[in-house]
């Protein structure tokens, strides 16, 4: 069986959100098929593109 690559570019970091931001952010994840975690990247790559300090 062929094992995984780790991918080394991703950094875990400890996020505390209150009960109320995390509901809403499990709902939206779930309306667009996501895992939380898949909402959260893409919520922060939308800022980091908006603001202009990631390349689109």
């Amino acid at each position: 069986m062929a094992k995984e690559k780790e991918n080394t570019n991703n950094k875990t970091f400890l996020l505390r959100v209150d009960a109320e931001t995390m509901e809403a952010v499990e709902k939206w994840a779930a309306d667009e098929f996501r895992s939380v975690n898949g909402q959260l990247q893409w919520i922060i790559n939308e800022a980091l593109k908006k603001s202009g300090r990631k390349k689109k």
